[in-house]
């Protein structure tokens, strides 16, 4: 892609960015319907369940954890505490994100709309970025990508999110592969098995703060 990506205009700047890579043996429309149609709760895998019972842990010892939804889509992410849509080029990348200070043991989320989230910059805050995007990868295949981008919006909370993704960084990096696992599967299983395609995935860059 030679275009300046919509992640790129959203967040500019990024403390931390990571980002997984994988080729899909289907056309660029299947592989982005079945991005845009991930239910991020069929990604499952032994490490992501006892990653995501762990974090969790706090709000239930304090009792004020909330039941799971049945399911959580791109669509659904409005009845996400802190997490929105924040944009999309249909057919090419799709942006979500959340404001919050998700380095707290129980995390607090600040609801902003879309208009705001680019420009948001009050002190003690982070911001989180993701997107889907799709690029046309010779005649059979497509390269879904997965980017994540995280910028604080003062020095203390630069600090403090250091230091949580110090510690989570590894975990996020799992959940992402499993993400781009389970899209592959469900645009591959939509077409014809023109290949048995590897899993061919990158983390890039390797921890890197700042630019």
């Amino acid at each position: 892609m030679t275009e300046r990506m919509l992640i790129e205009s959203v967040m500019p700047r990024a403390d931390a960015l990571i980002a997984v890579h994988t080729m899909v043996a289907a056309e660029p429309a299947a592989t982005y319907r079945a991005a845009r149609d991930l239910d991020f709760l069929t990604v499952r895998t032994p490490l992501l369940t006892a990653a995501m019972w762990l974090r969790g842990l706090p709000g239930r010892v304090r009792g004020n954890s909330a039941a799971p939804p049945a399911r959580l889509q791109l669509d659904d992410m409005a009845a996400m505490p802190g997490w929105l849509l924040v944009g999309e080029r249909p057919g090419a990348e799709i942006v979500f994100g959340a404001v919050g200070r998700f380095w707290r043991p129980v995390i607090d989320w600040l609801q902003v709309g879309p208009d705001e989230f680019a420009t948001f910059d009050e002190p003690g805050w982070g911001k989180i970025a993701a997107n889907f995007s799709v690029t046309p990868y010779g005649e059979q295949y497509t390269l879904l990508s997965y980017q994540c981008r995280t910028v604080t919006t003062d020095p203390d909370s630069r600090r403090r999110f250091r230091r949580y993704w110090w510690l989570i960084r590894p975990f996020v990096g799992h959940i992402m592969r499993a993400s781009v696992a389970t899209i592959k599967a469900d645009a591959e299983s939509g077409g014809s098995p023109a290949a048995q395609t590897p899993v061919v995935d990158a983390v890039t860059p390797a921890g890197r703060f700042g630019r």
